[in-house]
């Protein structure tokens, strides 16, 4: 397995504010964690305005292939955690994949 990541996917979902916090926890503990064990690296963001919180999450893989492992399926298909429609605005149709060309200074 290569150790350098050539592809990057963004999966991005909404809360409403006041179930934010709750679902930071439960998105880290359910569908971070085991992303941490598979991908070579996992960036994870949150965005708070007075009308939702964005959560956007950035794995990096060695290869599509690699990522299509992980998600049993096409490189664009979306695991939902269990909960997620309890807590999300509305359920994400797809992840963005994108190749990575360059990557420059200590993002880490």
């Amino acid at each position: 397995m290569a150790d350098t990541p050539t592809i990057a996917r963004i999966w991005r979902g909404r809360t409403l504010p006041e179930k934010a916090d709750a679902y930071e926890a439960y998105n880290y503990e359910v569908g971070i964690k085991p992303l941490i064990e598979k991908a070579l690296g996992v960036q994870t963001f949150r965005e708070d305005t007075p009308t939702h919180s964005e959560f956007v999450t950035i794995s990096y893989w060695e290869s599509v292939e690699a990522m299509g492992r992980f998600t049993g399926g096409g490189p664009t298909e979306v695991h939902h955690l269990d909960r997620d429609a309890e807590f999300l605005v509305e359920l994400p149709k797809s992840v963005q994949v994108l190749r990575l060309l360059t990557s420059h200074g200590n993002t880490g």
